[in-house]
């Protein structure tokens, strides 16, 4: 007969075993949900140490560097416990893995069956560990880590208590591997759905960049200019695109309506220029106002025709690789453009320059095949009544020609270079207008001085007002007189007077007619050349010319009478016209080279 006590502590251990294996699965059931690893492995611990009630319990995994590290505990105090991280083949753990199979000890810092780490028996200490019981965490046959549990006294582990926490472990494992191939699908659909974006996002660089030469090829095939082309980048690009000339002078910008740019510094803009002509690609930089700017040269061969500069917010982030070739792209294109614009215009040159030689060397009068030619280049040629002349001494005459044809093309005009000067013949109803507008318009292309003489067309003879132009420029020029734009009309008697080809007799006529004056004003501080030559404009007549300097009568007459003296003549009674044009030509020089 069993007794009552007896029969009272196996209804205990009966229950005891329902309620282990109901927790059991309930446990594993709850393990089998998919989750992160982080997660799992905190549940793992949890529920271990609600089962085996312990002190505390603990997981550590073999990391890729060899060591156990401590990834989950429940129940620990000490939190460097948690920062744990052994060697995998010391310790309870070494021992555990080696073995793949359940260990415990009744007191850990006392037993001598394990092979102790310095480190971990002060933490052991610290956190009060005794007793310790670990079992392998085993995944297709390799251990991967262990589940521990343990208390803060001495005491041993029974058989039932290592069977349920290995079959606890073993349903951890399969939880364990289920969160690993969970993180790795993850992991895995993540990196599928980013590759999956970045096609999608360089499909649509492609069909950007697609878009975009389909446009610039459409500019072309439409008859676009660079001006055309400029602005279609901006609009596409964004920010400012700007066309240099092979100076690096701005010729066109285009700016984006949507996303325009900030002021952008000229700072450094040869040198980028010259890097990407050097390097034939595409280079940006930032400059000090925070603005990015890409340059793209553009070459015909060797020759360097200009650059493409696209300036946006640095802010807006760096071009992609499909930006930057899209600006190379559009650099052959304006190439070809260029080039293109280059042949007609030295072919509308070529034919302007000649048939401006034909009405110099054919004329006076036209010829059938000149009003033909002129009407074909829609130029009225009877109404070509003004020849003009350019010199700067900053271009030779073909340069300043290529200037001059861009002005006879608005003008309705012909241009070109004539006996090695730069010329041009216009229609003009207003002589001195068209002449001060020609001369504005070329200074503020130059940026330079630039003297420009006009003479009137008569009776359709160009050749004579050509060359009267040209000796009256020659005069103009020998007096000082470079920056202007003037008719021959002050310059016509002198010309006629002297040999233009002998310049240096304007001076020897000035010193031989009043130098003695200039001389005795020089060394005096007097007037006698400004008395004598408002005496000659008033006619000789003192009391207009005391008026008109307004000294007195008989200051006037004593000046007149010293000039007797530094004259050594009768210059009021013998034939004074050598006086006169020496007085006229000094004041001649004497004005400044402005724009009258």
């Amino acid at each position: 007969m069993v007794s009552d006590l007896e029969g009272g502590a196996r209804l205990r251990s009966l229950a005891r075993r329902r309620h282990e294996l109901a927790s059991l699965y309930a446990t594993a059931k709850s393990l089998t949900a998919l989750g992160e690893l982080d997660e799992v492995l905190r549940s793992i611990v949890r529920h271990a140490h609600d089962l085996i009630r312990t002190d505390f319990a603990y997981l550590s995994l073999v990391g890729p560097d060899g060591r156990l590290s401590v990834r989950a505990s429940e129940g620990t105090v000490s939190a460097p416990f948690l920062a744990a991280c052994i060697p995998a083949d010391v310790g309870l753990g070494g021992k555990i893995l080696t073995s793949r199979s359940p260990h415990w000890v009744r007191d850990y810092s006392a037993t001598t069956v394990i092979e102790h780490d310095p480190d971990f028996d002060r933490l052991v200490t610290a956190e009060g560990l005794v007793a310790l019981l670990g079992v392998p965490l085993v995944i297709r046959g390799e251990a991967v880590g262990a589940l521990f549990t343990a208390d803060r006294c001495e005491r041993s582990f029974q058989a039932d208590e290592i069977a349920l926490l290995r079959a606890f472990a073993d349903h951890a494992a399969v939880a364990l591997d289920n969160a690993r191939l969970y993180e790795a699908s993850r992991t895995a659909l993540h990196e599928l759905r980013t590759a999956y974006r970045k096609i999608e996002e360089h499909m649509a660089v492609v069909e950007r960049a697609q878009a975009m030469h389909e446009a610039l090829t459409g500019v072309v095939l439409s008859g676009g200019t660079p001006d055309d082309v400029t602005q279609l980048l901006a609009d596409q690009l964004g920010g400012r695109v700007t066309l240099l000339d092979s100076g690096d002078g701005a010729l066109v910008r285009g700016e984006s309506a949507s996303s325009p740019c900030g002021a952008a510094t000229e700072s450094g803009l040869a040198e980028a220029v010259e890097n990407a002509r050097r390097s034939g690609r595409c280079t940006t930089s930032v400059d000090d106002m925070g603005v990015a700017r890409s340059v793209a040269s553009i070459q015909a061969g060797d020759s360097h025709l200009g650059a493409l500069v696209w300036s946006r917010k640095a802010a807006d982030g760096a071009p992609d690789d499909m930006d930057s070739r899209t600006l190379e792209r559009a650099t052959h294109i304006l190439g070809l453009l260029i080039l293109k614009e280059r042949a007609v215009a030295e072919a509308s040159e070529r034919s302007s320059g000649e048939l401006l030689t034909e009405l110099m060397v054919g004329g006076p009068g036209i010829g059938p095949a000149q009003r033909a030619r002129t009407r074909a280049r829609n130029i009225d040629v009877e109404r070509l009544d003004l020849v003009l002349v350019a010199d700067s001494p900053a271009l030779s005459p073909t340069a300043l020609s290529r200037h001059l044809h861009d002005i006879a093309r608005d003008l309705g005009g012909l241009a070109g270079e004539h006996l090695g000067r730069a010329t041009m013949v216009l229609p003009s109803a207003d002589d001195d207008h068209t002449v001060e507008h020609v001369h504005r318009r070329l200074r503020r292309t130059l940026g330079g001085p630039v003297a420009v003489i006009a003479e009137r067309v008569v009776r359709h003879d160009w050749s004579r007002a050509f060359s009267l132009a040209d000796r009256c420029g020659t005069v103009m020029r020998a007096i000082g007189h470079t920056d202007l734009g003037a008719t021959t009309g002050r310059y016509a008697l002198y010309a006629m007077i002297f040999d233009t080809e002998r310049v240096c007799e304007l001076d020897r006529f000035i010193s031989d007619s009043i130098g003695p004056l200039l001389d005795y004003d020089r060394r005096r501080g007097t007037d006698l050349v400004d008395t004598l030559s408002a005496y000659y404009v008033h006619r000789a007549n003192v009391a207009a010319t005391a008026r008109a300097l307004f000294v007195h009568v008989n200051t006037l007459l004593k000046r007149l009478d010293r000039a007797d003296t530094v004259l050594g003549l009768d210059w009021r009674r013998e034939n004074d016209l050598e006086l006169q044009l020496g007085l006229r030509l000094h004041q001649l020089r004497v004005i400044t080279n402005a724009t009258p």
